[in-house]
């Protein structure tokens, strides 16, 4: 931008101050430094201008500013390929000049210079092309003749053809390069008289990048060429990567002339990076140094991603570490007659033109130095050398990529001048041609010629098509340009680009090469991007419970339904498992087992007791209370049983007031018989007439009494807030709890308070009581009874809250069935074991001598 700045002060400087010394002395209005004689040319009514980089490197000069600098020279290698694009503007001036259809009667000549991709140079030709030889200008024109040429076509590069416009600019002279891609020559205010037969690279850059996301390339490096070319080329490449998602591990620049240094550190962070995939927007000359050196050394397998300026040159083929290259090429064409004219070179004709003798000393390696003078040390032509059995890119017309481009554009050229020296066939070779005008008739060009169409839209660029192209080694060894794909940037969007070919990768593979930073993270998983690095650099982060991703790099995690759960690759919701108490499972079988067996228990200590009812211990321990005792008893053993199976809305009501007015029952009838030992020996004391008070009416009274208050409460509770089915999902995350919902916490703690009091109230009874003489006395059973029952619910309490899940109705039932063989067994067993095993001790003669024989 600096030296674009530079550059155009200074051709303002000269457009100012030239007219002005013209004015004052028009003598002295002069070139200083000598013409630059072009490398060929030919006279004619019009004159094409060319400028080609047959060249690339520009002779050095040590400045001593003793003396006048020499002039300036191109030096190095001859590219070969660039001197088939000046031939083909030969070529298609040739063939206008035949044509009776195209500025019939007019001769176009042409004058084509080597700028050796110089930007001191490309300026130079750019004066001379407008100023012609004349080292002095006369003053009947005051410097404002018209200019030496028509128009010209070139550079062959972006930065040369970027400072010539800058000088035509000024002047309205029209400019058609045939190989300048760089998307800041479609800026109209800076390039306003540009126009170009090749695209833009700002479609290119859109194009690889979509291709690179094509193929799954996530993780890339990219180099590119230090000047305009490179720098904006890469620029929108970057730009449209970054709208791909694509991330760059890093992006390099060096340029031919710079130090060995620099070519030699990119080159080496190239070897030592990760990317696998690498996208060059390099000119040829610079690639060529770039493969050079990576030869050296060479790399680990690279897939390289190639321009236009350097995927097509078969001067490339030769380097092997580029097999499998794709990139975006400019399609193939065919000139007809144009392999015959670069063949029928005659030496005569060579002869003429520097560049030719060049061309034909470097091609067969002689010397004409018998017609030049020149003393190279080779020896010389002898007149057998034959074009036909060169094998280069001068000679290679098998795909005719941007030489079509330079044939367009010289046709474009000509079509202008035709619509303004030209009407109705009848062309006038004597009218003065302004530079203005042929870049007018340039915005209205449209024709075809060999089937390719030629237009320029408003920024002076043709509509954008490529071809994709892969380097691929042919059966006999050779490699060779394939195209696979297409590009149209015509096409609707998203349906540019088209894949019609099979891809041959690096190192010959069919497999698509993988570049990624990180590898993709699996379903169950998502991404979480490293701190400090691009967002292609990641790690899987397994999914968080209750999360899945059901997609290969999944950003985030999707919560599962509340009644869902996530499989252990967390990448399905599954319905989670309902978890209850069963009836086929080995704990509920286990409880339903001691439920039953219990009830049975109770129902033969019942017969027992009525088989003997008119037996001594039977009758002293109040038969009737010992009766519903037993049947209550019965009654809390299959209560249990409710708490077995799905929870349903019915029996969750029924489990919680079954279990809560049986075992009231239960506790009414022990609290009962506990009355009867108590009011039965105050009974026994003289004037006492409690008995009378207690008898078997109050204690059926009573019972029902006590029962009916949890009847009452158990009907409250139901009517209020019932109990209901519930499905847990805070406890366990991964399953869901079937369990009964207590509705009303008040109800179910009154209903347990209720029985705690009952109980309570019955143990300090019997505790009093457990010191009264008699063999029959039961207060001492009860009161182990009431201790066991007691000790089973003030347990129940803290493993109830604390149990999880289905154990939390197994401790409910076990506190049940504890409490009520704590009961049998202390109450019924030692009766029912004298009755059956010792029928000898169930008499009232031996019971009460056993009263007086042992105290209490």
């Amino acid at each position: 931008m600096h030296f674009n700045f530079i550059l155009t002060l200074t051709i303002l400087y000269i457009t100012r101050l030239c007219p002005a010394l013209c004015e004052i002395n028009p003598v002295t209005c002069a070139l200083r430094g000598d013409p630059q004689p072009p490398g060929l040319f030919k006279d004619g009514d019009f004159i094409i201008g060319g400028a080609f980089t047959i060249h690339y490197y520009l002779k050095a000069e040590n400045r001593t500013y003793t003396r006048r600098p020499e002039p300036l020279e191109c030096s190095g290698s001859m590219d070969t390929r660039e001197m088939r694009f000046a031939r083909a503007l030969q070529f298609a001036i040739e063939e206008i000049n035949n044509s009776s259809d195209l500025l019939p009667g007019i001769t176009l000549g042409y004058q084509i210079y080597d700028s050796c991709a110089s930007v001191p140079m490309a300026i130079k030709v750019a004066f001379q092309l407008t100023n012609g030889f004349d080292l002095v200008y006369n003053d009947t024109d005051s410097c404002a003749k018209s200019a030496a040429s028509a128009a010209v076509i070139g550079e062959s590069g972006s930065t040369p053809s970027i400072s010539m416009s800058r000088i035509f600019g000024r002047f309205g002279y029209p400019q058609v390069s045939h190989y300048a891609t760089c998307a800041c020559l479609s800026d109209k205010r800076q390039y306003p008289t540009f126009f170009r037969t090749i695209p833009s690279d700002h479609h290119q850059a859109a194009a690889l990048a979509r291709m690179v996301k094509h193929f799954g390339w996530m993780w890339i490096g990219a180099v590119r060429s230090d000047s305009d070319y490179g720098n904006n080329g890469m620029a929108s490449f970057l730009k449209a990567a970054e709208e791909e998602g694509i991330c760059v591990e890093y992006s390099e620049a060096f340029y031919r002339t710079q130090p060995r240094t620099k070519l030699k550190r990119v080159a080496d962070v190239i070897r030592s990076s990760t990317a696998r995939v690498i996208v060059a927007f390099l000119a040829s000359g610079d690639m060529k140094i770039l493969l050079e050196e990576l030869s050296q050394e060479p790399p680990p397998p690279l897939q390289w991603i190639g321009s236009e300026s350097w995927v097509t040159d078969p001067g490339m083929l030769r380097f092997n570490l580029c097999i499998g290259a794709v990139g975006f090429g400019i399609q193939r064409s065919v000139i007809p007659g144009f392999r015959d004219f670069l063949l029928d070179l005659s030496s005569e004709e060579v002869l003429k033109s520097p560049l030719l003798i060049e061309f034909w000393e470097s091609s067969f390696s002689c010397t004409l130095k018998k017609q030049t003078g020149s003393s190279s040390g080779l020896p010389a032509c002898d007149g057998t050398q034959d074009l036909r059995a060169l094998e280069n890119p001068y000679t290679d017309t098998s795909q005719l990529r941007i030489t079509n481009m330079v044939y367009k554009a010289t046709y474009a050229i000509a079509h202008a001048i035709h619509a303004i020296v030209c009407k109705d066939m009848q062309c006038d070779k004597k009218i003065k041609i302004k530079p203005s005008q042929i870049s007018e008739q340039l915005r209205r060009v449209n024709f075809t010629k060999n089937d390719y169409p030629v237009s320029f839209d408003t920024n002076g660029d043709p509509i954008a098509t490529y071809e994709l192209v892969n380097w691929q080694r042919q059966k006999d060894g050779a490699i060779d340009f394939v195209t696979v794909g297409h590009y149209d940037a015509a096409q609707p969007k998203g349906q540019e680009f088209s894949l019609n070919g099979a891809i041959i990768w690096n190192d010959g593979i069919e497999k698509v090469p993988v570049s990624v930073c990180s590898k993709s993270c699996p379903p169950g998983t998502r991404k979480a991007v490293q701190k400090g690095r691009p967002v292609c650099c990641y790690d899987c982060i397994p999914c968080a419970d209750g999360e899945i991703s059901n997609e290969t790099d999944s950003l985030g995690c999707l919560a599962c339904h509340p009644e869902y759960w996530p499989n252990n690759e967390k990448n399905k919701c599954l319905p989670k498992p309902v978890e209850f108490l069963s009836w086929d499972e080995i704990l509920g079988i286990i409880l339903a087992a001691f439920s039953v067996a219990g009830s049975l228990v109770a129902l033969s200590m019942a017969l027992v007791f009525y088989k003997n009812r008119a037996s001594p211990i039977v009758k002293a321990n109040n038969s009737e209370l010992s009766f519903l005792l037993l049947f209550s008893l019965t009654l809390c053993f299959l209560c249990s049983l409710t708490f077995i199976g799905r929870p349903t809305e019915w029996s969750c009501m029924l489990r919680h007031t079954a279990f809560g007015i049986t075992f009231v029952l239960c506790i009414s009838c022990v609290l009962g018989k506990t009355l009867v030992v108590l009011m039965a020996f105050k009974a026994t004391l003289p004037g006492s007439n409690v008995m009378k008070w207690f008898g078997p009416p109050q204690q059926r009274l009573s019972v029902l009494g006590f029962t009916f208050v949890q009847v009452l409460i158990c009907v409250l509770w139901l009517t209020i807030s019932p109990p209901f089915p519930f499905n847990n999902m805070q406890h366990y995350k991964e399953k869901i709890i079937l369990e009964c919902s207590l509705g009303s916490a008040v109800g179910f703690w009154a209903v347990l308070g209720y029985i705690g009091l009952l109980a309570f109230l019955c143990f300090v009874l019997a505790f009093l009581a457990r010191k009264l003489p008699d063999n029959f006395n039961e207060a001492k059973f009860i009161t182990f009874s009431m201790l066991i029952f007691c000790a089973v619910w003030v347990t129940f309490v803290p493993a109830y809250v604390s149990s999880p899940g289905k154990f939390t109705v197994a401790v409910e039932i076990f506190a049940i069935l504890a409490s009520s063989f704590g009961l049998i067994i202390c109450i019924f067993a030692p009766k029912c074991f004298i009755i059956v095993f010792r029928p000898e001790q169930n008499t009232k003669k031996h019971l009460m001598g056993k009263v007086q024989s042992k105290a209490l």
